[in-house]
């Protein structure tokens, strides 16, 4: 049977090349505004977005003053998007790491002892600097903590559109 639909993009291959901070085209538009206080990032999927979010969170963290990262996916399966990546053999200052306990995305764990864990990230105390959890233990524990926790805390909020 012959093919009735027949696309063809013209294929640079621009948009997978990356700089010489290990950065695609689209992610390095992104970190051009890392000083932004909000910043939405829509981009088709596979196209870079969590690694544009490691890349922004990383240099809030050490050039910003920021001192906690939490960022939130939709769903377990999603956390694996930002599971420890090395950035740094590609050209970038830091590599993102998360620690185990603080990886909420992982199968083990209550979701009461999920909200405990995000409070006692919080904490200024606790050295981790990185948590991922879901959506809805981000949102559960929020109802716990006073707003003044959250000074100096950057929220990257995978797919912006489930919450």
């Amino acid at each position: 049977m012959e093919n009735l639909v027949e696309i063809t993009y013209a294929q640079t291959g621009k948009s997978s090349a990356t700089n010489d901070m290990g950065m695609r085209e689209m992610q390095a538009m992104v970190y051009a505004q890392r000083h932004r206080q909000h910043l939405l990032v829509k981009a088709p999927p596979a196209s870079g977005k969590s690694r544009a979010m490691m890349f922004i969170a990383l240099d809030k963290l050490a050039n910003q003053g920021i001192n906690k990262v939490i960022v939130a996916v939709p769903e377990k399966s999603i956390g694996r998007s930002f599971n420890n990546t090395n950035l740094t053999q590609y050209g970038f200052f830091a590599d993102w790491k998360v620690a185990p306990y603080y990886n909420l995305c992982a199968p083990l764990g209550t979701d009461e002892s999920k909200r405990k864990k995000v409070s006692e990230f919080l904490l200024p105390s606790t050295s981790a600097k990185i948590l991922v959890c879901t959506h809805s233990t981000l949102r559960n524990a929020l109802k716990d903590i006073p707003n003044e926790k959250l000074n100096d805390v950057f929220f990257g909020i995978d797919e912006f559109h489930h919450t």
